[in-house]
């Protein structure tokens, strides 16, 4: 099943949906995102946490 991840899910006001079968995918697309997006260079560890709670089943 397609998960989804989007910014505005844990609170950036960002249009911004990665998507795939697994939540890595998921998170590594997201990481990618937030460094090229955002700039963060580091995504501290409450993100992360909050990034994978907000992931959903399409």
């Amino acid at each position: 099943m397609t998960k989804v991840l989007r910014c505005r899910d844990v609170g950036v006001d960002c249009d911004f949906e990665a998507k795939g079968e697994t939540a890595e995918e998921i998170m590594n697309q997201a990481a990618k995102h937030a460094k090229e997006a955002h700039g963060m260079d580091e995504i501290p560890a409450e993100v992360v946490a909050q990034c994978q709670k907000a992931i959903r089943d399409l």
